[in-house]
């Protein structure tokens, strides 16, 4: 076939009629274009109808971004953020475990555990508090902070190549982070983003916002560099909860938390088996994140799981408890005590030691637990804010207590230990555990309360599991 009869098409007839064929493929082509413009210019007036829904899911990166350019970067890096999660999720396999143990022998009721902060990584004693949203350590930074004292180690910020200051201009800091606890003062766009953290029992840290890495172990046996970690590098601070710890593991259920990075990381669950408060420094268990051989899953008693409610009393973790018993007793407390809609409500809370209970629900507990104590004479130790001690030099029985009994929705029974409600507060004083939190008030079930449990919070499943256990 000659190049010629390329151009050329046989009609019907046997006749040769000029009928380009690379001619009819270009129109097609110019068609298929025009249809495509018709379809795009449909698309835009649909995107610039007053249908707010409709502008809302396809049109507001637009307003956000008017800039092509910006909006590529962004979503290229929102990628990239997003595939560092999924490589991270392969790479770090079981899940996190920290030794932990009772700080009594460093002159505090609190529960600690040890981190490894910074690039070389340095270790510090740091107090596991899951009402607590920031994780913090003291902390020298360009010539601010206490340095070393009263036996606590010192993070030296500039030393460590993986510190960086969260900028006060950034969104994290004048957004994100102002309604929690940042200050709003910023000078310059190279002033770091300041806090000044209030807690409920009066302790206080000041200092700066940064981000930073994290050096944990793990169940496997290795190691694991959480990278990015918002802490504070704190400068100042004071109060007793922190005697004999460098700082605070922040676990509450917050973005800007532990438990958030580790648990997005590793599965969200986490547990914790609190020794006896008494125990000495070489005695503990661990808090777990992840997957555990020691998990709660295969423990647990039937009707040890109830409801964790974590939007009742953020950043806190809300248990719903229907009443309190004595043996058999049931006791007479308003239903209003335990309703967090009317100003009540129950957190289950590591950071502080005694359980604190509204006063109508304060009295029956504590006068219903004093008459098995008639035997024992009543004391008033001096810097003890316990109403109810009790000498107990001649011995006592804790046997003949009642068992006490918190009743929580779907069923599940928490019995803490009698030692857990009548605790050893002095040579010779024995105290009922509990303080008036007045009226209306938070419960709080305190860390003594929960000692020898393991605990375990699944915050997908939204569930508190628990079981007795010696801890060790």
């Amino acid at each position: 076939m000659s190049i010629n009869t390329l151009f050329w098409k046989q009609n019907p007839k046997g006749s040769k009629t000029r009928r380009p064929i690379r001619k009819m493929q270009r129109i097609k082509t110019v068609l298929s274009c025009l249809c495509l413009i018709t379809t795009l210019l449909l698309i835009t007036a649909a995107y610039s109808t007053e249908d707010t829904a409709v502008r809302l899911k396809l049109a507001h990166r637009d307003t956000l971004w008017p800039n092509p350019l910006s909006r590529i970067a962004d979503i290229i890096g929102a990628d990239q953020k997003r595939h560092s999660l999924i490589s991270r999720k392969r790479k770090f396999k079981g899940g996190v475990k920290m030794d932990l143990g009772s700080g009594i022998d460093y002159g505090t009721a609190q529960y600690l555990t040890e981190v490894r902060v910074g690039t070389p990584a340095k270790k510090f004693r740091v107090v596991v508090d899951t009402g607590s949203e920031l994780t913090w350590v003291n902390c020298r930074y360009r010539g601010r902070g206490k340095g070393k004292v009263e036996n606590r180690r010192v993070f030296r910020a500039e030393e460590s190549k993986s510190f960086k200051t969260v900028g006060c201009f950034t969104q994290t800091c004048k957004v994100d982070l102002m309604n929690l606890f940042s200050l709003s003062t910023c000078p310059t766009p190279s002033t770091p983003c300041s806090y000044d953290y209030r807690y409920a029992d009066g302790s206080a840290a000041q200092g700066v916002f940064a981000k930073e890495t994290i050096t944990v172990g793990l169940t496997n046996g290795r190691k694991a560099r959480l990278r990015g970690l918002l802490i504070g590098c704190s400068s100042s601070f004071s109060g007793q909860s922190f005697q004999g710890a460098d700082g605070v593991l922040g676990l509450a259920f917050s973005d800007f938390s532990f438990t958030s990075t580790a648990t997005s990381l590793f599965g969200a669950k986490f547990s914790y088996c609190l020794v006896d408060h008494l125990s000495n420094k070489n005695i503990s268990n661990y808090l777990i994140f992840g997957s555990s051989s020691s998990s709660t899953s295969t423990k647990t008693a039937p009707g040890r799981t109830t409801p964790l409610d974590l939007t009742l009393i953020p950043p806190f973790y809300a248990i719903n408890v229907i009443g309190i018993s004595l043996g058999d007793h049931m006791l007479d407390i308003p239903t209003q005590v335990w309703d967090a809609t009317t100003g009540g409500g129950t957190i289950l809370d590591s950071g502080t030691s005694l359980t604190l209970l509204a006063e109508s629900a304060y009295k029956p507990v504590v006068t219903g637990l004093a008459r098995y104590l008639v035997e024992l004479k009543r004391v008033k130790p001096e810097g003890i804010p316990i109403e109810y001690c009790f000498s107990s030099t001649s011995g006592f029985n804790e046997s003949k207590l009642p068992q006490l009994t918190f009743h929580l929705k779907g069923g599940a029974r928490f019995e803490p230990h009698r030692k857990s409600y009548l605790v050893d507060a002095a040579p010779g004083v024995k105290c009922l555990g509990f303080m008036s939190a007045g009226t209306p008030a938070t419960n709080v079930v305190g860390n003594i309360m929960q000692q020898n449990y393991l605990w375990e919070f699944d915050l997908m499943a939204s569930t508190l599991s628990f079981a007795p256990s010696t801890c060790t």
